[in-house]
């Protein structure tokens, strides 16, 4: 179970078509730009759920 918590952000970084697009955009950034900057927080928090998974 706690491998599939580590494969979720490889599988949502290279389904590229979900977030390949400018619109909408945040603070002047396109979508493309800041969805992998919050796929950066997010994928930090799938990894401490593995960890923690592990760890019992």
């Amino acid at each position: 179970m706690k491998y599939v918590l580590l494969l979720i952000p490889c599988v949502l970084a290279l389904c590229t078509p979900l977030y390949n697009g400018i619109d909408p955009r945040l603070a002047g950034f396109p979508l493309f730009y800041w969805s992998l900057l919050l796929l950066v927080p997010v994928s930090a928090l799938f990894i401490l759920a593995a960890y923690k998974g592990e760890a019992r």
